[in-house]
C-alpha cells in the first residue's frame, strides 16, 4: 500500500467513524425528545431528493439541486432549529418513494405535516392527491376544483411552492394547452414522472 493508498484509507475510516458518531447523537437526540426535524437524502429517477419528517409527518420533500443548505435553512427557521439527519426516521418515506418509482405504488400513505403551507397555498395543495395516478389536470381546473376559478395564477404559485413534490403531485398540473409547464424540479423531471405514471 503506498503512501495516497494509506491516507484515502485513514480518510475512509474517519469519515466512518463521523458517521457512526453522528447517528449516535441522533438516535440520542430522538431518544430524549430533542429531534423535532428529521431529514435524508433519496436517489430517485428524477434526481436526489432531500426528505424530512416531523412527529406528525412528512414535512418537506426537495430537490437536492435546488440547495440542501437552504432547505435546511427553511425548516431550522420555520419548523424547528433542532433538526438532523436521522435516515432511519425516513425508512418508510424512502419505501412508498421506491415503490412509487418502481410502479407498484399509486397512492402515498404517508401522514403529512402541512405546515409550510398556509392559506390558499395550503388549500390548493390540500386539493391536489384529487388528480389521481396517471392523469393530469389544467391550472384552470385546480382553481375551479378549489371554488376559486378566477385564482389561475395562484394555483401556479402554490404548485411551484408545494413543499412535499412528488408525494403531493403537483406535477400533474399542467397549461390548458396540454404541455408541461414549469416544475419545481424542472421541466425534465415533470416530464419524466408523468411519463412514469403513464406508462403504468
Amino acid at each position: 500500500m503506498n503512501t495516497d493508498d494509506m491516507l484515502a484509507a485513514l480518510s475512509r475510516g474517519e469519515d466512518e467513524t463521523l458517521r457512526r458518531l453522528h447517528a449516535r447523537l441522533a438516535d440520542a437526540a430522538a431518544a430524549d425528545g430533542l429531534l423535532d426535524v428529521a431529514y435524508r437524502t433519496i436517489d430517485s429517477p428524477v434526481g436526489r431528493l432531500l426528505v424530512a419528517a416531523t412527529e406528525r409527518g412528512l414535512v418537506r420533500v426537495a430537490y437536492v439541486d435546488q440547495g440542501s443548505d437552504a432547505v435546511l435553512g427553511e425548516l431550522a427557521e420555520r419548523v424547528s432549529p433542532r433538526v438532523l439527519e436521522r435516515p432511519a426516521s425516513l425508512d418508510t418515506v424512502a419505501r412508498e418513494l421506491d415503490e412509487y418509482f418502481g410502479r407498484v405504488r399509486t397512492v402515498f400513505d404517508l401522514p403529512l405535516d402541512l405546515s409550510l403551507a398556509t392559506g390558499f397555498r395550503r388549500n390548493v395543495i390540500t386539493h391536489l392527491p384529487d388528480i389521481t395516478y396517471g392523469s393530469t389536470a389544467t391550472y384552470a381546473d385546480v382553481a375551479r376544483l378549489v371554488e376559486n376559478p378566477k385564482a389561475v395564477r395562484a394555483v401556479g404559485t402554490a404548485c411551484a411552492t408545494n413543499p412535499l413534490p412528488v408525494v403531493v403531485p403537483c406535477h400533474r398540473v399542467v397549461r390548458s394547452d396540454g404541455t408541461a409547464g414549469q416544475y419545481v424540479g424542472g421541466a425534465e423531471a415533470k416530464r419524466t414522472l408523468l411519463d412514469l405514471e403513464a406508462a403504468a
